[in-house]
């Protein structure tokens, strides 16, 4: 081996290593990208949820700083708008629970967190008394976007992936096969979809800035989610990277 192509791998190892990893790891990834077409394309966006995205839901103090920082309202509300604007479908996948999911005898640490503050929670699967409003229900300005008649609205996931519910039917018996990916959280429900849809042989194209997470002392969920992202995912852009592609390709 030459001296240069030593110093050039010597580099990237040291990069990998130092507090820049990410980006050192978005230098040494291919980036596969998503090209996207009219038809089999849509936008899939999870939990835009008032118990996450509001500064009254219960998981804003875990939560609102990553939120404001990103602007996940805004930006996840612009997907919703060139969704409109291009027709393209869009799919939501919800967060609830009803009060026989309460008598569940074990879960896992972040389980046990939301069913105690009462995330999410609903009176019944058939009933919306005290829906209207409540951390359950959407954020106010996506109830235009997601109640109009076209806005596809899946089964609730339990945990944090898709698998619990019929989401991937739903895309499937529409033709689709290249997905928009935001919403939240990012580190556990957007995540968790992201897998899923690569198992399933989606193409997945994460939208960074319109998802945030819990950002905890030692624990910041975003830029875990960021990494895996990165890793797992055909692309990961910006809303205002995603909006452009969409302006060009769809």
């Amino acid at each position: 081996m030459n001296m240069l192509n030593f110093t050039k791998r010597l580099f990237v190892v040291t990069a990998l290593l130092s507090g820049n990893s990410i980006l050192s790891a978005q230098a040494a990834l291919p980036d596969p990208g998503v090209v996207f077409e009219k038809g089999n394309t849509a936008i899939v966006i999870t939990d835009p949820q008032n118990d996450f995205l509001s500064p009254n839901g219960v998981t804003w103090g875990l939560v609102g700083k990553n939120v404001t920082k990103n602007q996940t309202v805004e930006n996840i509300d612009r997907l919703f708008n060139i969704a409109e604007d291009k027709n393209i479908p869009m799919f939501i996948s919800p967060h609830y629970y009803y009060p026989s999911d309460h008598k569940w005898e074990h879960g896992g640490a972040l389980e046990k967190a939301m069913h105690s503050m009462g995330m999410f929670d609903r009176k019944g699967q058939l009933s919306i008394d005290g829906f209207k409003d409540s951390g359950a229900d959407w954020l106010k300005q996506y109830k235009p976007y997601i109640n109009n008649g076209k806005t596809v609205v899946s089964n609730p996931h339990k945990l944090y992936g898709p698998e619990s519910n019929d989401m991937a039917l739903q895309l499937r018996k529409r033709g689709i096969d290249k997905i928009i990916l935001a919403g939240m959280s990012a580190n556990l429900c957007t995540e968790s979809h992201l897998r899923e849809f690569m198992e399933q042989g989606f193409e997945v194209q994460v939208v960074s800035d319109a998802t945030a997470a819990a950002q905890l002392p030692g624990l910041d969920g975003y830029k875990a989610a960021m990494t895996n992202f990165r890793m797992i995912a055909n692309s990961v852009k910006t809303t205002e990277q995603t909006i452009k592609q969409i302006k060009k390709e769809l």
